[in-house]
């Protein structure tokens, strides 16, 4: 069983300059709640109750979230805002949080292997939490509700790692004058399957020229803990960086890493144009409810 789930959420989110100097990206609100809730949440709907946070220099608003503030309850209890705070405790209540730093900024591969303390010889899942997911239909699609109990992505995750045992990544078709922000796979289809592949290649953020598919790595994985001694191995990549998709092209020569393209909606928060769009939509779908 997977029981743990990384965040890495040491970046310095420059693209949010000057908003990030003081707050970490992680912490940007969308609607009331911070990006790194949402991932939280969804990684509680998924089962998972361990969270391993690697945080760095600037981030202890990360920590203070997930903590009791007795001060600011002392002063709210008994009014028509203590509610707002019940999902927060909620999630408190229900996880056990840890917390390393990344030193230096090398990359999600080094993040990554800087949390083998705090997850040990398990597998584990990886959510990068400026990549916002949701499997509810959209509100303005169609005139349709919300589907309230659809299962999240990394709920998908879990069910395809239940069944072939491996590393997973979750996958989306991207524009092709896209691929240079992704890591990009190529794959075989899998048990005669629209939505599953074994990963024959991968490659990090390529030219257009130089893609061999569309289907790029998103921000949700599955590791097998074999990825740590890869990572302390291989050498670094593009940008001078320890990359995670360099690694998991180890895993993938030996047929071990399967690509899900997921059900439902990915909205890139790290950049200024996904964090609206993800805003516009949240709300939309609050006010419809």
């Amino acid at each position: 069983m997977i029981k743990k789930c990384l965040f890495p959420a040491a970046g310095y989110g420059t693209r949010f300059l000057p908003a990030t100097k003081a707050t970490p990206k992680e912490m940007l609100p969308v609607l009331t709640k911070p990006l790194i809730q949402y991932g939280v949440e969804e990684a509680v709907e998924a089962g998972l109750h361990t969270m391993a946070i690697i945080t760095g220099r600037g981030k202890r608003a990360i920590e203070d979230h997930f903590d009791i503030s007795y001060e600011l309850e002392h002063q709210i209890k008994g009014t028509s805002k203590e509610p707002l705070l019940d999902e927060i405790r909620s999630l408190i209540g229900q996880c056990t949080f840890s917390y390393t730093r990344q030193l230096e900024m090398k990359g999600l591969g080094h993040a990554i292997l800087t949390g083998e303390t705090l997850i040990g010889n398990e597998p584990f899942a990886v959510i990068l939490a400026d990549d916002l997911c949701t499997n509810d239909h959209s509100p303005m699609a169609n005139n349709e509700l919300p589907i309230t109990d659809a299962k999240g992505i990394l709920s998908q995750m879990i069910e395809v790692y239940e069944k072939y045992q491996c590393s997973i990544v979750a996958i989306e078709e991207v524009p092709m004058d896209q691929t240079h922000k992704y890591g990009v796979i190529a794959g075989k289809p899998v048990d005669n399957t629209t939505d599953i592949f074994r990963v024959t290649d991968m490659v990090e953020k390529p030219e257009p020229k130089d893609a061999p598919t569309n289907m790029a790595i998103i921000g949700r994985y599955i590791l097998t803990p074999d990825i740590f001694d890869i990572l302390r191995g291989i050498q670094p990549g593009k940008g001078g960086e320890i990359q995670i998709t360099d690694a998991l092209l180890e895993q993938a020569k030996q047929g071990k890493v399967i690509a899900y393209k997921f059900k439902g909606q990915r909205f890139d928060c790290g950049s200024v144009d996904g964090f609206v769009e993800a805003t516009n939509y949240f709300y939309t779908r609050s006010v419809q409810k």
